[in-house]
């Protein structure tokens, strides 16, 4: 896979109180990907580029929700895709020192 790819497929990590959670107790971390990602495309990018080995990966499709203004008009917001990366034991990321 080329490097552009690489890093078109991850977005960001997603932070939330319950990815926190999951990262001090399951060593597992949520990243925030493309829509058109498969699970071995983003499993090998989160290989090469944080340079540690997946045990476990999940993906799922978050839908948008539905907002409405006070006037009444309803909006959605857009859908995503959000994976679930389990490391092996020893591996760890640390999102201070990537720059």
């Amino acid at each position: 896979m080329n490097p552009e790819r690489l890093y078109s497929i991850i977005l960001g990590p997603h932070v939330s109180e319950k990815s926190t959670l999951m990262t001090e107790d399951n060593n597992q971390y949520a990243f925030r990907v493309a829509s058109n990602a498969s699970k071995p495309e983003v499993k090998e990018a989160v290989e090469k580029i944080f340079n540690v080995v997946v045990d476990d990966l999940q993906i799922l499709n978050v839908k948008g929700k539905t907002k409405r203004s006070f006037r009444g008009k309803t909006r959605s917001r857009s859908d995503w895709k959000k994976a679930y990366v389990r490391l092996e034991a020893g591996h760890e990321i640390d999102f201070a020192e990537i720059g």
